[in-house]
C-alpha cells in the first residue's frame, strides 16, 4: 500500500469511520471515477488546489466531479488572485500526486470550501491518495474532516 493510501486510510480511521477505500481502476478524471463508482459525475469529488498568488498559501476547493471552480469567484473567498498550483507544489504541501489528490490526508492543512451541489447527496466518492483507488463518505462529514466551508465557487 502506497504512502498516499496509507494516509488517507489513517485520516478515517482517526475520524472513527470505515474504511471504504476501493481499487477503481483509472479513476483520474471525474468521468472515469463515476463510471467507476457507478454514480453520478456530481456524486465524484473533485479536489482543487489553488495558490494564492502573493502569499504563496494553498486553498483547497472541493467541487462536484460536472462542475468547475471559478478563479474570480476562489480567488474571491480567498481574498486574494489565486491561480493553479503547480504539480511540483501539489505534491509538496498535499502529498499526493495530481489525478489522486484525496480532500483528506494532507500533509499540510489548508483552507477548504466545498461545493454546496455534493451536499445534496447521501454518498460522495473522493480520490483516496492514487489515481487508482477512492473511498466514499458522506458529504457532511467530509465537510467536517476538511473544515469545509459550503460556498459558491463554481462557473
Amino acid at each position: 500500500m502506497s504512502k498516499s493510501l496509507k494516509r488517507v486510510a489513517r485520516a478515517l480511521q482517526d475520524a472513527g469511520l470505515p474504511d471504504t477505500i476501493f481499487e477503481a481502476g483509472d479513476a483520474r478524471t471525474a468521468e472515469l471515477a463515476a463510471a467507476s463508482c457507478g454514480c453520478e459525475i456530481d456524486q465524484i469529488v473533485k479536489s482543487i488546489i489553488f495558490c494564492g498568488q502573493d502569499s504563496g498559501a494553498i486553498r483547497l476547493f472541493l467541487t462536484a466531479g460536472g462542475n468547475r471552480v471559478s478563479a474570480s469567484k476562489a480567488s474571491s473567498l480567498a481574498g486574494e488572485a489565486l491561480g493553479r498550483a503547480d504539480a511540483n507544489l501539489v505534491r509538496a504541501t498535499t502529498g499526493f500526486a495530481i489525478g489522486g489528490v484525496s480532500p483528506i490526508g494532507h500533509l499540510t492543512p489548508s483552507p477548504c470550501w466545498i461545493d454546496p451541489r455534493l451536499l445534496q447527496f447521501a454518498k460522495v466518492w473522493a480520490a483516496a491518495g492514487t489515481p487508482r483507488h477512492v473511498f466514499s463518505i458522506v458529504p457532511t462529514m467530509l465537510t467536517s474532516l476538511t473544515n469545509a466551508l459550503p460556498a459558491d465557487f463554481v462557473e
